[in-house]
């Protein structure tokens, strides 16, 4: 074959040779190109959100916490305990004692028909009810009865008829019944506590302290009830009243 023959097959065969291996590298990338698929295909774009999706539920139901039921409170009626030895609020109160003053004066004070005298504070109310006259001063009084009796009062006496005018109160409690003498003579001393009248605010009852003298001369009998709130420093004023009694 001629040299010039020989070179024109050689150029076509390398010519063929390179078309061959072109289109070889061609249908390659052709094949593997959808396998590997870019990060922004659609494909992968859709897998990550399926796989983010599931691994969002995942995590959700593991760390969502299940609701417990509502509790029920059952709230009980607390009982009602009575304590022995509580304050009756009914009883009467003890308020502050008003005690008399120490410069208090006191003045005489005659009965109507002249049988006898005694000193009573100055400035007290003044009223008079059957018969028994009474001062009084916040809840300081002295309350006199004078009437005709045959003999002189005794402890007995004193303990059955002396004090029914006030045994049937049920704030009433009997201290003491005792022989007293007096600058009048001998008599007998009453001592307890009662409830004074209702308060016209309140309603409600002072704690009394009270003294009842019971005195007798010549068939009169002179009953002196001297009361103050429980507590009351009116040891002297009361003693004052009680020794002044003198008759006519």
């Amino acid at each position: 074959m001629r040299p010039a023959a020989l070179r024109a097959t050689i150029t076509m065969i390398a010519t063929v040779s390179v078309f061959t291996i072109a289109a070889a590298a061609c249908s390659s990338k052709a094949t593997t190109a959808p396998a590997a698929t870019s990060a922004g295909s659609p494909a992968t774009t859709l897998a990550a959100s399926t796989t983010t999706s599931a691994a969002t539920t995942a995590t959700t139901s593991a760390v969502t916490p299940v609701q417990p039921p509502e509790s029920v409170v059952v709230t009980q009626p607390v009982p009602v305990t009575t304590v022995a030895g509580a304050v009756d609020p009914n009883a009467p109160e003890v308020v502050d004692p008003g005690d008399i003053p120490d410069n208090q004066v006191f003045v005489p004070f005659a009965s109507t028909d002249g049988t006898y005298t005694v000193k009573v504070p100055e400035g007290w109310a003044r009223t008079e009810s059957n018969g028994v006259v009474t001062f009084t001063d916040k809840y300081n009084s002295i309350s006199i009865q004078s009437a005709a009796a045959a003999t002189a009062p005794t402890v007995s006496s004193v303990k059955s008829n002396g004090l029914t005018d006030v045994t049937s109160d049920p704030t009433f409690k009997l201290t003491n019944v005792t022989p007293v003498t007096r600058k009048a003579g001998g008599g007998v001393l009453a001592t307890f506590e009662i409830g004074s009248a209702p308060n016209p605010v309140t309603g409600k009852k002072a704690l009394l302290a009270v003294e009842r003298y019971v005195f007798f001369h010549n068939g009169t009998e002179v009953t002196l009830t001297l009361s103050g709130a429980k507590g009351a420093d009116n040891v002297d004023p009361w003693k004052i009243v009680s020794d002044s009694l003198s008759w006519k």
